[in-house]
């Protein structure tokens, strides 16, 4: 009698504190680096969770990083995640890597492939993360190019709710023979693996441009005038294309700005419309 009364108390009291772990864990904010969502070493992400977190209401950001799909880290972005974190302390912020593309190695579609897995491995943890499925991705230069194209051609596990865009590359067939430096076409067979002639098909596919559709996600697109690597103009078709078919969208130009070498004060403005886009269309 005394060893099953033992074994009972012991039981109810590992019930309780589990429980009350478990609510501790969700009230607490909470930082996991170095999570893996797949088995390179480059399939990982550092995800910062708000305290008071739920899976009813705690909308989730997704960041990723540019360095022209052949380098760069989530790491690059890390004074971003402060920023917003600052900004937006009841979202859960999510800051990936993928593989980059080196030598005729991880071509696209890796990257594109990259973020889906990361997406759907976020989406899968929801209960475990105590998150909602409210998800948004904002992306800089080639990070900006693979939250585009996610956002507008995968609606499955979760539709994204809203996309921001830094200065990131939309339609690669334009960008290869209208290039705003002679190094871009260069860039892009490497990481395509052909050129828009000899292998349309993963331009037409990688092209964020082409998967716009009524009912798209709201868009935000920040661009300076004088980006030598993106042109603006990489931007403003996506915007008069999503005004055609009625998506939701800003796009907003920074004279004299370059590619992401911006002045604090074009990056306050910038990040001030960042918060009000995102809590205005993934609250």
């Amino acid at each position: 009698m005394f060893c099953m009364r033992t074994i009972l108390v012991c039981l109810f009291a590992m019930l309780t504190f589990g429980s009350c772990k478990k609510k501790d864990d969700a009230g607490a904010a909470k930082t996991m680096l170095k999570v893996k969502y797949g088995t390179d070493v480059r399939q990982a992400m550092d995800i910062y969770l708000p305290a008071n977190r739920n899976t009813a209401t705690t909308p989730v950001l997704i960041l990723i990083h540019g360095g022209g799909w052949t380098e760069g880290s989530r790491s690059d972005l890390n004074a971003v995640v402060d920023t917003l974190q600052r900004r937006m302390p009841d979202y859960a912020i999510c800051n990936i890597s993928y593989r980059l593309a080196a030598n005729g190695q991880n071509i696209f579609p890796a990257q594109e492939n990259d973020v889906k897995a990361a997406v759907e491995f976020i989406f899968n943890k929801q209960t475990e993360y105590g998150i909602s499925n409210h998800f948004a991705l904002l992306g800089a230069s080639a990070g900006a190019h693979l939250a585009l194209l996610h956002t507008y051609k995968y609606s499955s596990p979760v539709k994204i709710k809203a996309v921001v865009s830094f200065f990131g590359p939309t339609e690669l067939v334009q960008m290869y023979n209208n290039p705003p430096n002679p190094l871009i076409p260069l860039l892009l067979a490497g990481v395509t693996g052909g050129t828009p002639t000899s292998n349309s098909a993963i331009y037409q596919q990688s092209s964020p441009y082409n998967f716009v559709v009524a009912g798209a996600s709201p868009t935000l697109l920040l661009h300076g005038s004088n980006d030598v690597v993106v042109a603006a103009s990489q931007s403003s078709i996506l915007h008069d294309k999503l005004n055609s078919v009625s998506v939701p969208n800003q796009y907003v130009l920074y004279p004299g700005a370059g590619h992401g070498d911006w002045t604090s004060a074009v990056y306050t403005d910038a990040f001030l419309k960042v918060e009000t886009f995102i809590k205005q269309y993934n609250p």
